[in-house]
């Protein structure tokens, strides 16, 4: 790789597809650098920036940024936050969540956010680790008792027959006096030069300004990561994680951030590197 080269990583989710259109119509750049795109899904991310060679700019999820602190900075844009919602708990049938206890939930990863506050915000389970694209059909097939669903399962679960348990997001805000859920947040190598920092942060930006007033543009653009999401389905996903809060951290997502940080994370006792572990909460 090119030392003039900054690797730019996101899921390939229409919410992040959406933030990216400003790079990838060519419309912002960083002079002297050229941009590389990066497309994985968000656990990837999470253990491509613990890895030996970290992008120099990336997604993951909040959860996994608590482990590499020393390694990255957040960007403080393009991030991904639930007002009042957040990753859903559906299954085939409908049920307390108390039910829940001791049984197989499937899960998008064990770094995930949607992981850190499952485990928190539900009774005693067993977790099952699998892609986020994968779990619907877990669900469905009855190899899980229930799934926990991200991005744009959480409104198509319906059309699959499945029934919702719980949001995750609607419980932490009942739970924190309506704090938002930060989920997803865009991350920059400390050893980059602050300046270079900055020109990035300032390039997000622009780039995510242009998508909301490119809509209906960055829209098309997003359904090529929408696994086959009609354009109005992808307007209204985009709409749930694309806004505000994805220009500048407000002082409420700052907070939940502190409340994921020393609150939920000293929980998360069990190891999550096997495939199933029980989760104690």
């Amino acid at each position: 790789m090119s030392p003039n080269t900054i690797r730019i990583g996101h899921s390939p989710d229409p919410d992040d597809a959406f933030m990216f259109y400003g790079f990838a119509s060519g419309q912002v750049t960083l002079p002297g650098y050229e941009i590389e795109h990066l497309l994985s899904d968000i656990q990837s991310l999470n253990e491509l920036a613990r890895g030996d060679d970290p992008p120099e700019v990336t997604a993951m999820s909040l959860h996994a940024f608590f482990d590499v602190e020393d390694r990255y900075a957040l960007l403080e844009v393009g991030s991904s936050v639930g007002r009042g919602y957040g990753p859903r708990v559906v299954a085939r049938e409908a049920a307390t969540l108390d039910s829940l206890r001791g049984k197989r939930v499937a899960l998008p990863g064990p770094k995930t956010t949607a992981t850190l506050v499952a485990r928190n915000l539900l009774p005693e389970f067993v977790e099952v680790h699998m892609d986020f694209t994968d779990i619907m059909r877990a669900v469905k097939a009855g190899e899980v008792d229930a799934g926990v669903i991200i991005h744009e399962g959480q409104l198509t679960y319906q059309d699959e027959g499945l029934v919702l348990l719980a949001d995750l997001g609607e419980q932490f805000a009942a739970r924190h006096g309506g704090l938002p859920l930060p989920l997803g947040v865009n991350c920059v190598r400390r050893d980059l030069p602050a300046e270079l920092q900055k020109q990035i942060a300032d390039a997000y930006r622009k780039s995510v300004e242009i998508a909301m007033t490119q809509r209906h543009d960055a829209v098309t653009y997003s359904l090529d990561f929408g696994r086959g999401l009609p354009h109005e389905t992808a307007d209204r996903f985009v709409g749930m994680y694309v806004n505000e809060d994805s220009l500048a951290f407000s002082e409420d997502t700052r907070r939940a951030v502190e409340v994921l940080r020393n609150e939920y994370l000293p929980s998360a006792t069990v190891s999550v590197n096997e495939k199933e572990s029980s989760c104690h909460v």
